[in-house]
């Protein structure tokens, strides 16, 4: 046979094969993605823990799962039931506010200095137009009402995600190091002698991502339920872990902490609303932009553009956890683009000899 022929229809095997498997495994892939992403992430803590038993593998892996389950899977399986217990709350009082029509304006809204005698007599025209007013809610309470069920699909959806991924992330745990030296080893038979430094910068860059992004959404939470507990906001856990979700995105916290002040407003608790406003703006937000440089610091800095892009097109490539994984994705391969980048200056101006023209 002909040795081009011959080597065309191992080419040809070795696709059809790959495109196989990867419709195989296409359903699990963003489970196998952030199960590789959190074993690698915890590392450390995998191999602390492996020294501490003595060199017991599965009794690791088992007991980092049961963690695993304990810290992420149970508070992400608590906020989805308190959700879809809550939302038929939030559908009847939506209704009952449409039926009751709009409320009068607040006294203190009215007794603004310059703006709120204004600001009144507009309040006074739409509550006189009243049947414009509930069309215009009512056109709008159909969307909300999908909205929320969307929402707890995709909680539902994050959770199977979630349970899929503890289960893989045990036998990343247990095989680790065979996966990782199988990793380093096709890394070198692909890239050459580049590949285990790729594979490190690959590795770091996930590390300071994931600690950088995932830490500051954990502090900022945590500061928010401090924040709401005090000033007596009900739902505080709910709004923390939405806080949590939402600091993922760039300008998602003040979505949560203004929506309870301004909720406090309503409710003409002042002094609470400041304190909560001021919290918000000098605790939560400023979290972002102090602890998320520290600790990401190790790894790829991501442009504002890349963790917007990465959030988004996470969550509609691989659903709920595609909010870890995307920007993750998007950092690797912004480090290996810079990587490479800076491999070709560097032989560009090494194999330039000192004193010689440049090329033309």
């Amino acid at each position: 046979m002909n040795p081009r022929i011959e080597q065309s229809a191992q080419l040809a095997a070795v696709a059809i094969l790959a495109i196989g498997c990867y419709v195989v495994l296409r359903p699990f892939l963003s489970a196998l993605l952030f199960a590789a992403v959190v074993c690698w992430s915890t590392w450390p803590v995998r191999e602390a823990l492996r020294r501490l038993v003595r060199g017991g593998r599965s009794l690791t892996a088992s007991i980092l799962v049961a963690a695993l389950v304990l810290i992420v899977l149970v508070p992400f399986v608590a906020l989805a039931a308190t959700v879809a217990d809550q939302a038929p709350g939030w559908v009847e009082r939506g209704r009952a506010w449409i039926a009751a029509g709009p409320p009068p304006a607040p006294a203190w809204l009215v007794q603004l200095p310059y703006v709120g005698e204004a600001i009144g007599e507009y309040w006074e025209t739409l509550t006189a137009s009243r049947e414009a007013v509930l069309q215009l809610v009512r056109s709008a309470s159909d969307p909300l009402r999908r909205l929320t069920v969307a929402t707890v699909a995709v909680l539902g959806e994050g959770i199977l995600q979630l349970v899929l991924t503890t289960f893989v992330a045990y036998f990343f745990y247990r095989d680790g190091d065979t996966i990782v030296a199988a990793v380093a080893s096709m890394a070198e038979r692909v890239a050459g002698p580049e590949g285990p430094a790729a594979l490190r910068t690959t590795g770091e860059t996930v590390l300071g991502v994931i600690y950088g992004i995932v830490g500051t959404a954990l502090a900022q939470a945590l500061a928010a339920l401090v924040g709401f507990w005090i000033a007596s906001v009900p739902g505080a856990l709910l709004l923390s872990a939405a806080t949590f979700l939402l600091s993922l995105v760039p300008v998602g916290p003040p979505l949560v902490w203004g929506g309870a002040a301004i909720w406090l407003l309503s409710e003409e608790r002042f002094g609470w609303a400041i304190f909560v406003a001021l919290w918000g703006l000098l605790v939560i937000s400023s979290i972002d932009n102090v602890l998320k440089p520290l600790l990401i610091s190790r790894g790829a800095r991501l442009p504002f553009l890349l963790v917007l892009l990465g959030v988004l097109g996470g969550v509609l490539a691989f659903g709920l956890i595609g909010v870890f994984l995307g920007p993750v994705l998007l950092a690797v391969g912004l480090g290996l683009v810079r990587r490479w980048v800076g491999q070709r200056d560097s032989t560009r101006h090494a194999d330039r000899a000192p004193g010689a023209d440049p090329p033309t």
